[in-house]
């Protein structure tokens, strides 16, 4: 047992000082739990609902209502799929304008009728196909970032895989943003910060470490708020772990945002946004 022990400590250690590539190459992998996966395991019930009312239901985006121990809850999640035909389905977990809208939609549905809203955010970025632009993407993701300061209930975005840019942004306006020890979160991907950077796309690694991408970076300059420990070797090596894990943050989380009045809640999310970054004059 004692050498088990051991063995264990060495793995977790050698496990923990991975560098930023190898939490952006875990952060990617396609045995990684979608947000479907968490929601099936964290939610009591899960009732989807769909279109954004104006064209479109987007499959990347998947929204509704469920019950989170007892308490209905409106959750909006990213979603990418498990293999190439599902990924196809889902457009590899990059939202277009629609589902920027549905999610949206949904949120202020949350806002009406006073349920907490939880966002589960995993995408590469925005979809940046003609069509998109053509139907108004920078508006969309605009219009979120404006309209989730002002929604009067708690809102918690979890980042559970990529964090990519305004597309994660763009669900990730909340009283508290986490991530999964292994997601990553930034302005772009490695490639394309390597690609403006040096006009080489195949310097992502060094790009990466450069980014300041990881949850443990972003943690240490405030951008978010906390950082939930996955299992040994991954979130996908005990997603049932990694599910009560998430659930019993957001129960205990949620009884605390519900204390605070609307008028604070708004104040707070505001405070903590302003305060980010430094500012010289």
């Amino acid at each position: 047992m004692e050498k088990l022990e051991k063995v264990q400590k060495i793995f977790n250690k050698k496990f923990e000082s991975k560098n930023a590539w190898d939490r952006v190459t875990l952060a990617r992998m396609i045995e990684r739990p979608t947000s479907l996966d968490y929601i099936n395991r964290i939610f009591d019930s899960f009732m989807e609902l769909h279109g954004d009312r104006y064209f479109n239901d987007d499959p990347s985006v998947v929204g509704g209502i469920g019950l989170l121990n007892g308490e209905p809850v409106t959750i909006v999640a990213q979603q990418k799929g498990r293999n190439t035909q599902e990924n196809i389905k889902r457009n590899f977990g990059m939202p277009e304008p629609d589902g920027y809208r549905k999610g949206l939609r949904l949120m202020k549905q949350a806002d009406k009728f006073d349920r907490p809203i939880i966002c589960f955010v995993d995408t590469p970025g925005a979809f940046c196909g003609m069509e998109a632009e053509e139907r108004g993407q920078g508006e969309a993701i605009a219009k979120n970032l404006m309209e989730m300061f002002n929604l009067k209930v708690p809102i918690i975005s979890i980042i559970v895989g990529e964090g990519g840019s305004g597309g994660a942004l763009a669900f990730a306006v909340a009283d508290s943003v986490w991530m999964l020890e292994n997601s990553i979160y930034s302005i772009l991907t490695p490639e394309g910060f390597a690609g403006i950077l040096w006009k080489d796309a195949s310097k992502a690694k060094e790009a990466a470490e450069i980014m300041k991408i990881t949850a443990q970076d972003l943690k240490k300059y405030g951008i978010i708020d906390k950082v939930l420990k996955e299992p040994a070797g991954g979130a996908q090596k005990d997603v049932d772990k990694m599910s009560c894990t998430i659930k019993e943050e957001l129960i205990e989380k949620i009884g605390i945002l519900r204390k605070r009045s609307k008028e604070e809640l708004l104040q707070e999310r505001y405070n903590k946004f302003r305060k980010m970054g430094k500012f010289m004059e």
